[in-house]
């Protein structure tokens, strides 16, 4: 077991070393912001450690900036990082039943968009270990880098910073496509999501990004699910 453990952690390290790399890269862009609604680099570094999410931070740092009350701060918060309740109740089916409650809440403290894209391509019943491993990677990666972006400030030029805007997606891009090449039904469900993600953004746009995202979700995922469902 012990081996196994050892095993899986090196291999979480692995999956981790370009998902923290990237999340560094990015989460410079969002130390931006934070430096600019008064946070010091402690500050963002702590932030970006407890709430490893690029939406939920945004949404909580122009919060901060209207000088709104802590409900709502709490409640966009809640919002914008609605989806990965989702993502921890997929994940939560990869344990084997005999897996302790702790590493369950362990390894839920870190479910983000590329942890779970690497966790449930994974093959087998998932030990916590492989989490751990990619999470001692993606946790420094985010948060140093929000530290060094508040640093930073508004020295870099704006289209730096914009270029640095686009290398989460570009990352995501890469844990999707592998899946996707090797399962028609998940490129066709990822191919719907882009249509439909841009539709709603047209048509709905008043509704927050997250909601948007824990709607199409539940309905790709479930129309995909009855359509092609999964044989044991």
């Amino acid at each position: 077991m012990l081996r196994t453990n050892r095993q899986a952690l090196s291999d979480g390290l692995r999956d981790g070393i370009p998902i923290g790399l990237g999340y560094f890269v990015v989460s410079f862009t969002l130390g931006i912001v934070a430096r600019n609604v008064g946070l010091t680099p402690f500050e963002g570094f702590i932030t970006s450690f407890l709430n490893n999410a690029s939406a939920g931070e945004y949404a909580a740092f122009m919060v901060m900036a209207s000088d709104a009350s802590y409900m709502e701060m709490a409640l966009i918060t809640l919002v914008a990082n609605a989806r990965y309740m989702l993502m921890s109740a997929v994940v939560s089916q990869k344990f084997d039943p005999s897996t302790p409650f702790y590493h369950r809440i362990l390894v839920g403290f870190d479910v983000t968009d590329e942890i779970f894209g690497i966790t449930v391509a994974r093959p087998g019943k998932l030990n916590p270990f492989y989490n751990y491993g990619a999470m001692l990677v993606a946790l420094p990666g985010w948060s140093l880098g929000t530290a060094l972006g508040v640093i930073a400030g508004n020295i870099l030029m704006p289209s730096v910073v914009s270029a640095l805007s686009v290398a989460l997606y570009g990352m995501f891009l890469a844990v999707i496509m592998p899946p996707a090449r090797s399962d028609r039904v998940i490129l066709t469900a990822i191919v719907v999501s882009f249509a439909m993600s841009f539709l709603a953004e047209q048509f709905f746009g008043a509704i927050s990004a997250g909601t948007r995202t824990i709607v199409l979700t539940v309905l790709i995922a479930g129309i995909a699910a009855v359509l092609r469902p999964i044989k044991k």
